[in-house]
């Protein structure tokens, strides 16, 4: 069951998103605030591919639906692997919408399977270098300021302290690449329960402690709070113990991972914190729809509506 209600001042009456899914768009204007296409406040990022029932599987098509229902930035996994033509066509349309970029993976060929930072192999870092230097020129194309930075792999044979002073070696070398060209690498902590066992960053506190210790404008954390619920959870008090060295933020609902409200956080809650605190970067939408076709896109949008009510 979706936790969500809202209230209209204009009409006094609560209403589940549920039923405002099944309304008519102008149904869905006279209980909304703000309405559908109004800007967002805050600047959710959804993914290609999240609204194609709704806009077609052409990119740009996609780009011009995201703009035209309010969102202020889409992200991308898997930007380094489409090909510059589309790249091109992507960032075109969305400096037309006025979106921001949000993040794409930088380093695939060190982020899973591999003990890539954790060993000091001069094989990773030399994989971890290049992977970088690739993303600046895709950066440059597509006009992006953040990438995901994943890990890799425990060593289980190696005391953590040594795999963790392997690890801060090997983003100071990285942050040399990045830091000219004013871009920053986001580290991922992934959940070890849930979705990724094995690997070595899975903790807030511990990626704090990494980035104060490689201590670079380059190196900053992606707290994906889909991932830190499961792992920890004690979601806001360490948004706010590692304010500092937070660059970007992903959704997802948990269980499930799906939109907002179809799960135990409270989203609405921790928007309002981010905006109290003055965030006014990305925050992507890295999450399932927990309903298939049209239906279930209005359906994120109208969870996004509702959280974004503060």
């Amino acid at each position: 069951m979706l936790r969500r209600q809202f209230l209209t001042g204009a009409v006094g009456a609560a209403v589940s998103p549920a039923a405002v899914s099944a309304m008519s768009a102008a149904e869905v204007g006279a209980f909304a605030a703000p309405r559908r296409g109004d800007a967002f406040r805050m600047k959710y990022a959804p993914h290609f591919g999240m609204f194609r029932h709704s806009a077609g599987d052409d990119l740009v098509n996609q780009v011009n639906f995201i703009a035209d229902e309010g969102f202020g930035a889409i992200e991308d996994n898997t930007m380094t692997r489409r090909s510059v033509d589309d790249q091109t066509r992507i960032a075109e349309a969305m400096t037309r919408r006025g979106l921001t970029m949000g993040v794409f993976v930088a380093n695939f060929g060190t982020a899973f399977g591999k003990t890539s930072f954790t060993t000091g192999a001069a094989e990773h870092l030399d994989a971890f270098l290049a992977d970088l230097k690739q993303s600046v020129e895709v950066a440059k194309r597509v006009n992006a300021k953040w990438m995901t930075v994943v890990m890799g792999d425990l060593e289980p044979r190696l005391e953590m302290e040594y795999q963790t002073a392997n690890a801060i070696e090997m983003l100071r070398r990285g942050a040399e690449i990045f830091e000219p060209h004013d871009l920053v690498m986001v580290l991922e902590p992934l959940n070890p329960w849930r979705d990724h066992p094995g690997m070595f960053l899975t903790r807030m506190p511990q990626a704090y402690a990494i980035c104060k210790a490689v201590d670079s404008p380059a190196v900053k954390i992606l707290d994906d709070l889909y991932h830190q619920q499961i792992a920890e959870g004690n979601l806001i008090p360490n948004i706010d113990h590692a304010w500092d060295q937070i660059g970007y933020f992903q959704i997802g609902d948990n269980p499930g991972r799906n939109e907002p409200t179809t799960g135990e956080i409270n989203y609405r809650s921790i928007f309002r914190h981010l905006h109290a605190k003055g965030f006014d970067g990305v925050l992507g939408m890295e999450h399932g729809n927990s309903r298939d076709g049209i239906e279930g896109e209005r359906a994120v949008i109208d969870a996004y509506r509702w959280c974004d009510g503060f």
